[in-house]
C-alpha cells in the first residue's frame, strides 16, 4: 500500500523542476557573456546554473522519497 505524497513533496518537486528549468535558461544564455569579452560574468553565470541544477535534483530526488 503507497501513502499519497504530501503537500511538502509536491512543492518541493515544483520548486526542483523550477530550479532546473532556471539553470537551463543561465546555461543556455551563457556565451551571450562570453561572446561579449565579459567571461567572468559567464563563468559566474554557469557556476549559479550548476548551484541551481544541484538544488533542484537535490529537491527533486528529496521529493519523490517522501
Amino acid at each position: 500500500m503507497t501513502t499519497p505524497p504530501t503537500p511538502n513533496a509536491r512543492r518541493e518537486r515544483l520548486i526542483g523542476y523550477f530550479l532546473l528549468g532556471v539553470a537551463v535558461v543561465l546555461v543556455l544564455s551563457s556565451p551571450t557573456w562570453f561572446g561579449s569579452d565579459r567571461s567572468t560574468v559567464g563563468i559566474a553565470q554557469v557556476v549559479v546554473a550548476f548551484v541551481f541544477a544541484g538544488i533542484g535534483g537535490f529537491l527533486i530526488r528529496r521529493s519523490r522519497a517522501a
